[in-house]
C-alpha cells in the first residue's frame, strides 16, 4: 500500500490529493524543527505522547540528549509537515518553543508558546498567543525572533472566514494574524490582522531582514482561487505592516495545496525565494522577490515529485533543498548557486529514505549548511556538501 501510495505521488500532483477538509492517509507525525543556538549547539523540537519535546545535540546529530518536556501538562499536538512545532533562541540564551494545540472540532487549535531560561532545563506553563479564544482556525504557527530581542509569531486564522459566513458573505481561504511579545515571551500583546484571504494550510516562511525585522512570506489567495504569495514585513510597533503580492504564476486551484514557500533574506537585502505551484505541472521555483513585480532571476529548481523545499543563504552562496518522492522511496536533494542565486548546479541527491520523511530544513553554523531531516527511521542532520 506505501509503494502504491509513492507511485500515486509520483503521477499526480500533490495538491490534488491533498486539500484542506479532505482526509489524507494517517502515517506517522514526523513534523519536527532544528536550530543552531549561538554556541554551535543543535536543538531539535517535536511531539510524542501529548508532550511537546526539547532534545540536543554536541555532535551535530550524531546522538540525541534525553528530551525535556517542554508542557508538563500533556495536551494535544499537531505535528505534521506544515504545521509542527518551532523553536527559536533569545538574548541570554532564553529558548523559546511554539505550537499549535487541536481543539475540540476538526482542522481548529490555538497556537501556544512556552519559554526556557535556563537553557532548556525547564519551561514555563505553555499560555495561549492570540487573546482570540473562539474554537477555530489559529494554526500553522511560524516564530522568530527580531533584531531587537521581540518574540513576533504568524498563524493562519479564520476568525473572518466565520464573520463572513454569519453574514452570508463569500470569504476565500483564511487570514494571517501576527502578534508579538516585547518582555522575553511573559506575555504577548493583542494580534493584528496582516491580511486576508490566505492560503487555509500552507506554512508562513519568516526571515530577519538587515535592519532587524521579521519579514514574513506565504500563500495567498487572489482574485478567483489564484494561490500566488505575498511578502510583508511585521512590524512589531506601531508602523503598519503591508502584504504586498510577490509571485505571479496564476495558479488557480479551489483548495489548499499544503505547499508553504521558504525566505532566506542575505545581508545585502536580497530576498531569496522559494515556492511550489502546479499550474501546468509540479514545480519548485526559485526567485528573488521584489514585491509588486515579479521575482527577479527566476528559475525551476525541480519538476514532478518533487515537494516541500527550503531555501538559506550565506554570503554570496544560496543552498535550495527539496524531498523528491519515487517508487522506492524518497531523495533529499540539493542545488547550490555560488553566485547569488544567478546560476545553480545540477541537483543532486545528499540523502534517501525509504520511509515517510517530514519537510526538510536548512540550517546553519559558521558557514556551514546543514539540513534537518526527520525520516519514519529516526532524525538525521545531513551536512551539506561543500
Amino acid at each position: 500500500m506505501h509503494r502504491l501510495l509513492i507511485i500515486l505521488l509520483c503521477l499526480f500532483p500533490l495538491p490534488l490529493l491533498a486539500h484542506d477538509g479532505m482526509h489524507m492517509p494517517k502515517g506517522p507525525e514526523l513534523g519536527a524543527s532544528a536550530a543552531f543556538d549561538s554556541h554551535g549547539r543543535l536543538w531539535l523540537v517535536d511531539a510524542a505522547d501529548g508532550h511537546v519535546r526539547l532534545r540536543h545535540s554536541d555532535d551535530d546529530g550524531r546522538t540525541l540528549s534525553a528530551p525535556v518536556e517542554v508542557n508538563a501538562t500533556a495536551e494535544r499536538i499537531y505535528a505534521e509537515g506544515e504545521n509542527r512545532p518551532k523553536i527559536a533562541f533569545g538574548p541570554h540564551d532564553a529558548s523559546y518553543v511554539s505550537g499549535a494545540q487541536p481543539r475540540a472540532q476538526p482542522w481548529t487549535g490555538f497556537v501556544r508558546f512556552a519559554r526556557s531560561l535556563d537553557v532548556g532545563e525547564h519551561f514555563s506553563t505553555p499560555l495561549t498567543v492570540h487573546h482570540d479564544r473562539a474554537e477555530i482556525t489559529h494554526r500553522f504557527d511560524a516564530l522568530a525572533v527580531d533584531g531587537h530581542g521581540r518574540i513576533v509569531i504568524a498563524w493562519i486564522d479564520k476568525r473572518d472566514v466565520i464573520a463572513a459566513t454569519a453574514h452570508g458573505k463569500p470569504y476565500l481561504g483564511a487570514a494571517v494574524y501576527y502578534s508579538w511579545s516585547d518582555n522575553g515571551g511573559r506575555s504577548f500583546v493583542p494580534e493584528r490582522k496582516l491580511v486576508d484571504q490566505s492560503c487555509e494550510c500552507c506554512r508562513i516562511a519568516l526571515a530577519r531582514t538587515p535592519g532587524g525585522d521579521v519579514a514574513a512570506f506565504f500563500r495567498s489567495v487572489y482574485g478567483d482561487n489564484i494561490r500566488d504569495h505575498a511578502y510583508a514585513v511585521l512590524h512589531a510597533d506601531d508602523q503598519p505592516s503591508h502584504a504586498t503580492r510577490a509571485t505571479f504564476s496564476d495558479w488557480q486551484i479551489a483548495g489548499c495545496p499544503h505547499h508553504g514557500p521558504g525566505l532566506a533574506i542575505g545581508s545585502d537585502g536580497v530576498r531569496h525565494a522559494v515556492w511550489y505551484e502546479a499550474k501546468d505541472k509540479p514545480t519548485i521555483h526559485y526567485g528573488q522577490l521584489d514585491p509588486g513585480q515579479p521575482p527577479q532571476h527566476s528559475l525551476v529548481m525541480a519538476g514532478p515529485g518533487a515537494s516541500h523545499a527550503d531555501v538559506a543563504v550565506h554570503d554570496r552562496t544560496v543552498w535550495v533543498v527539496w524531498n523528491q518522492v519515487g517508487a522506492d522511496g524518497y531523495a533529499l536533494m540539493l542545488r547550490r548557486s555560488t553566485d547569488n542565486g544567478r546560476q545553480f548546479d545540477a541537483a543532486r541527491e545528499i540523502a534517501r529514505s525509504s520511509g515517510a520523511v517530514a519537510s526538510p530544513q536548512l540550517l546553519q553554523k559558521q558557514g556551514r549548511a546543514f539540513v534537518a531531516w526527520n525520516t519514519a527511521s529516526g532524525f538525521r542532520l545531513v551536512e551539506v556538501p561543500r
